[in-house]
């Protein structure tokens, strides 16, 4: 599913649940996965780490086509800028990573000079 995302699919998010602080980091990836339920930590089967996601409201319903529900993931793979700051992305980054400092709910997060060209921008 992609993870260049549009507020239309974020329509029915309550809050934003980070399992860690996200203070240092200057971005994480974002995308849409199915997920059996609106609250809770979803299960996550990415190489990497799951650093947040999103708690759907009441009123979200079930993806007609498939049942689950569709939830936003945060997440960030080993080869990124936090685990490896000269690697790849010492400059730049993945094309659906935001700086976490600019996610709501219901709002797609932000790229930003941090997020995009490395440490020591702000």
């Amino acid at each position: 599913m992609s993870s260049l995302l549009h507020e239309s699919d974020l329509a029915h998010e309550a809050a934003v649940v980070w399992l860690e602080s996200t203070d240092d980091l200057d971005y994480v990836r974002q995308a849409l996965d199915k997920t059996p339920r609106r609250r809770g930590k979803p299960r996550y089967a990415r190489n990497g780490r799951m650093v947040g996601y999103t708690e759907l409201d009441e009123g979200a319903e079930a993806d007609p086509d498939s049942g689950p529900q569709r939830r936003r993931v945060f997440f960030l793979l080993p080869h990124d800028r936090d685990q490896e700051p000269g690697g790849s992305y010492r400059e730049g980054a993945p094309g659906e990573a935001v700086d976490p400092r600019t996610i709501e709910p219901e709002r797609v997060g932000e790229k930003t000079s941090r997020s995009q060209q490395g440490p020591g921008t702000l």
